[in-house]
């Protein structure tokens, strides 16, 4: 069962991360399912890799933000900025506590972890993602591809963040994107990366007209359509299905044209067509 779920009738700020800003998006029946019933998705297996990437990243850009001086990828790169020195950093990268703001107008205490934070030479703060994957295709983030358009949200949620603390923020966010190579005749016991700095002017204007139709989501006791696109539900509806015509015909009823019919749904809940 979930913790932190939504209570319509609590004053309380509610705590809102920036993954479930996120989950929103993609499916808004899975997450009011999570947040307001306390029915998480199946939780999926760890990226151990992907984390060791991210771990080691960390302590290659610390080791310049201690010495007050650019990352060689800066250079590389052309990016006049230094990774920003602040006692708070490993406050904002754990995922438990992030950076953190509230937004009165919904009531919602609203966070996430950032991977780095750099500064221009203008004194602006530049949102920094980690990523790790392994790719012959060339690597971009307008291809459409829906994972995608959650990472410019990431930053964008970032970004919102950081200015609703009162720092001077860049428009522009970057992504440090690790490629593993298959190009090599043996592993060797190591793995090999081709590193990319991806550049990416944000836009954090959605945020608030999307929280306050969160706030209205939760608030809401019908559960919002399953989305037609969302593995989750489809599964879902497919288990119901299966498991209703399996349960009359083991009772020995008749099926109409020995099938059930597609599980429907009224006013936001399953129901059974037979």
């Amino acid at each position: 069962m979930a913790n932190n779920l939504f209570n319509p009738h609590s004053s309380d700020p509610f705590l809102l991360s920036r993954s479930k800003i996120d989950l929103y998006f993609n499916c808004p029946r899975c997450f009011y399912l999570d947040r307001r019933l306390g029915i998480p998705r199946p939780a999926g297996f760890p990226f151990s890799l992907n984390y060791a990437v991210d771990t080691l990243l960390k302590k290659e850009f610390d080791f310049h933000r201690a010495k007050g001086e650019a990352h060689p990828l800066m250079t590389k790169y052309g990016v006049d900025a230094v990774p920003f020195k602040t006692d708070k950093i490993n406050i904002w990268r754990d995922n438990f506590r992030g950076i953190r703001y509230f937004y009165k107008p919904a009531n919602f205490i609203v966070y996430g972890a950032i991977d780095d934070v750099w500064q221009n030479s203008k004194g602006e703060l530049i949102v920094v993602d980690y990523k790790a994957t392994s790719t012959l295709r060339e690597i971009t983030l307008n291809d459409g591809q829906d994972y995608h358009e959650g990472y410019k949200r990431q930053v964008e949620v970032y970004q919102w963040l950081l200015r609703n603390n009162g720092y001077k923020v860049s428009p522009v966010a970057y992504f440090v994107y690790c490629n593993g190579r298959k190009d090599k005749k043996a592993f060797d016991g190591k793995l090999e990366f081709d590193i990319q700095l991806i550049k990416y002017e944000g836009n954090d204007s959605w945020i608030e007209p999307k929280l306050m139709e969160i706030r209205k989501c939760l608030e809401s006791n019908v559960i919002p359509p399953a989305s037609p696109t969302c593995p989750y539900c489809r599964y879902r509806r497919d288990a119901l299905n299966k498991e209703k015509e399996f349960l009359l015909s083991s009772q020995g009823e008749k099926m109409p044209n020995t099938k059930s019919k597609p599980l429907q749904e009224a006013n936001g809940q399953f129901k059974f067509n037979i």
